[in-house]
């Protein structure tokens, strides 16, 4: 039976998990520790498929059962002519039913446990993380930190067993320190935490097997969390009509750009023609229509300062982006207090998330783009405590401000109020300025082609993070820029 598989869009809650589990090995007639030795199994062949050639093998076992499937893979190397050394955290004789099964048999063939030593053997190839699984929600023991910490400055590939030891499951938060590794193989089903915040730098590449349960499973459980599929695309944005024109491609408006902040509105419109608004149109501070109009020909950009052109505009719009480079003046107060009630569908970025965290409203035709920081604002809270638990963060996002959240960072995640999805693309290099203004104009173009709030929302962000795939794999991370975003963005919409 085949248990590696590609990733599946859903993931689950480690109650979920631990429930079903039960469940669905009872539904499908299996022992627990038939489960264990099929994770075991799924365990060994990736990580002997990632390091075909490595030779020796430090398996690191907890007191749990993620202890017992370490002892299940130590079983297969060991087979497989791998020498193996098997370090134990307490005592073997202690573990539950299942996991000292899987002990003995280790012993059965003459392996030897040993304590956790003070340096990791010379001459491993691979380390097996089975310390911790997901029942960890509070900080590793203080006597376990040296531990991870040296299996982490090793330099050694490690992979870890359902989920890194001290990363919490549910949420993606590190509880102090956390092993670090290369390879996570998820069983069953996909944990929420190992896809957003802290646990993208802790996770490596993750993979997933379902044991032969996971359609059972799947059949009693709703996700909590489901990826999004850039095959959205395909139903959002079929084919234009040979008689199309300019009007039924929609009519988009971005208000910003404040004295010295043209460069985001600029981004931002760039980035609302590029995603197929059949027309754009920016309202700024009179400083920057001159750049505007010489970098942006196809954008029509008028000062903010001309009223009737102002309201002919609002008037106009099928969508609204407002926020990026606003500023935070009184003209800019005098703009919100004008667009705020606008009966549109709209995205607010950047300044206008700094104005409704000082004047809140619930606005069910509206889309917010905060940044971690940007969000802790709007809940009156630490920045730590967004990143502690994204997932709490934009459901409190979600329920106070209404409409569609987008939070940002790595994992980006958008809620609805139905459901929260998790963009898996996406890298490093994109923290860089201007970014979000990008962002912001290509879902200001989606919604202005007729695409429902929340579909625009996630459709905005995965074209925004697979653009900044595209450039990264032939030219890098380190020094990519919001505007080279641009050209993949018609690429990826066709």
């Amino acid at each position: 039976m085949d248990t590696i598989m590609p990733l599946p869009t859903h993931f689950y809650t480690t109650q979920q998990l631990k429930q079903g589990e039960q469940d669905a090995a009872s539904e499908r007639g299996l022992e627990l520790f038939h489960l264990m030795e099929r994770a075991g199994q799924a365990v060994f062949t990736i990580a002997f498929a990632q390091y075909p050639t490595s030779h020796h093998w430090l398996i690191c076992c907890g007191g749990g059962n993620n202890g017992g499937d370490g002892y299940i893979v130590a079983v297969l190397a060991r087979h497989m002519g791998i020498d193996v050394t098997v370090w134990q955290l307490g005592d073997p004789e202690k573990l539950p039913a299942d996991a000292h099964r899987a002990y003995q048999q280790w012993k059965e063939l003459g392996g030897a446990v040993y304590a956790p030593q003070s340096e990791v053997p010379e001459s491993t190839d691979v380390i097996i993380d089975a310390l911790f699984g997901i029942g960890l929600k509070e900080a590793l023991r203080p006597q376990v930190v040296p531990l991870v910490e040296l299996l982490n400055q090793s330099g050694k590939p490690i992979v870890a067993v359902d989920v890194p030891s001290g990363l919490c499951a549910d949420t993606g938060q590190v509880m102090g320190t956390c092993i670090k590794a290369q390879h996570t193989v998820s069983l069953i089903g996909l944990k929420q935490g190992l896809v957003t915040g802290q646990a993208r730098c802790y996770v490596g590449t993750l993979h997933y097997a379902g044991l032969g349960v996971e359609e059972v499973f799947a059949q009693h459980n709703t996700p909590s969390l489901v990826s999004i599929d850039g095959k959205l695309r395909h139903s959002l944005l079929p084919p234009r009509q040979a008689c199309t024109h300019k009007g039924q491609n929609g009519k988009a408006l971005i208000v910003g750009g404040n004295e010295g902040m043209g460069g985001a509105l600029i981004l931002c419109a760039s980035a609302c023609a590029r995603s197929g608004a059949g027309l754009s149109a920016a309202m700024t501070h009179p400083d920057n229509v001159t750049a505007m109009l010489t970098i942006t020909p196809e954008v029509m950009s008028t000062s903010w300062n001309k009223q009737h052109l102002f309201e002919e505009r609002i008037e106009w719009c099928d969508a609204l982006a407002l926020g990026p480079g606003l500023g935070r003046d009184a003209q800019a107060q005098q703009i919100m207090q004008r667009l705020s009630s606008l009966k549109v569908p709209k995205v607010w970025d950047a300044d206008a998330l700094y104005f409704l965290a000082h004047n809140p409203s619930y606005d069910a035709q509206r889309i917010i783009t905060p940044h971690p920081v940007e969000a802790a604002r709007l809940l009156g809270c630490e920045v730590e405590e967004v990143e502690q638990d994204r997932f709490a963060a934009i459901r409190q996002l979600q329920q106070r401000y209404g409409g569609v959240v987008v939070l940002k960072g790595a994992g980006t995640l958008v809620d609805d109020g139905k459901e929260i999805a998790v963009c898996l693309q996406g890298n490093p290099g994109m923290a860089s300025g201007g970014m979000g203004d990008v962002l912001t104009g290509i879902i200001v173009a989606l919604l202005a082609q007729k695409i429902p709030l929340a579909d625009a929302a996630k459709l905005g962000v995965w074209l925004h993070s697979s653009a900044a795939d595209l450039n990264t794999k032939s030219h890098g991370q380190r020094g990519l820029l919001a505007s080279d975003l641009l050209p993949h963005l018609r690429e990826l919409l066709n």
